[in-house]
């Protein structure tokens, strides 16, 4: 998980528009990150067993709601 802090100076004009255009930038490469981690969890986790998945605390229906 990544961690993000902004600088609240006040800006106008095009720096204010700049920075939130980088803001919406890096929020979006942190929300793509974020569901790529999901992804590979679900993936690595779906190969796994009935037997190994109820060894870890989980059910198959249980990967059905980590979206």
């Amino acid at each position: 998980m990544s961690v993000v802090t902004f600088n609240t100076e006040t800006r106008t004009g095009m720096a204010a528009l700049l920075g939130r255009a980088m803001r919406a930038v890096m929020l979006a490469r942190i929300n793509l990150a974020d569901w790529n981690d999901r992804r590979a969890t679900r993936r690595a986790l779906s190969g796994l067993t009935d037997r190994e998945l109820a060894d870890i605390g989980l059910t198959r229906g249980d990967l059905d709601d980590m979206r």
